[in-house]
């Protein structure tokens, strides 16, 4: 009966230490499933955030190439509209050359202005590709209203 009961004992024991250890391998297991579903999940916001900021980085470039273009295509413009100045009578000139003296200098704001977007990446450059852009529309619409009557 000792016997009996020792060996009931024992294996009561060893049933709880098989239940047990298969407990915690599942538990081994699961929380080895979390560690890898947040690597996995961290490896994804990385690629996301390179992804990001490498198109971030082309819009920026292609902002810069184009506002070049628009601005070489500016310079022609003002180069033309100072030949037409010189071609104007005297009194008409001096008032065309104040004009024209305002003009130079938006350009040259915007020109600065492309050279620091070439030169470094700016913080907030969606907001200011915005008011570049509208900077840049309303130097062509000067440049295209230049000979307009005032009224």
């Amino acid at each position: 009966m000792k016997n009996l009961i020792s060996t009931l004992f024992l294996s009561i024991i060893v049933m709880i230490g098989v239940v047990f250890s298969s407990c915690q391998s599942k538990v081994k297991d699961k929380a080895s499933d979390k560690a890898q579903n947040t690597e996995n999940i961290i490896a994804d916001t990385q690629n996301d955030s390179v992804i990001a900021q490498q198109d971030t980085i082309t819009a920026y470039q292609e902002f810069v190439k184009e506002s070049e273009k628009r601005m070489d295509a500016y310079e022609k413009e003002i180069a033309d509209l100072k030949l037409k100045i010189e071609k104007k009578n005297k009194a008409d000139k001096s008032k065309y050359e104040e004009k024209f003296a305002q003009l130079e200098q938006k350009r040259d704001t915007l020109k600065t202005k492309v050279i620091d977007y070439k030169n470094k990446q700016m913080d907030g450059f969606y907001e200011k590709q915005v008011e570049f852009k509208k900077d840049l529309d309303d130097l062509g619409s000067a440049i295209a209203n230049f000979f307009v009557k005032e009224e």
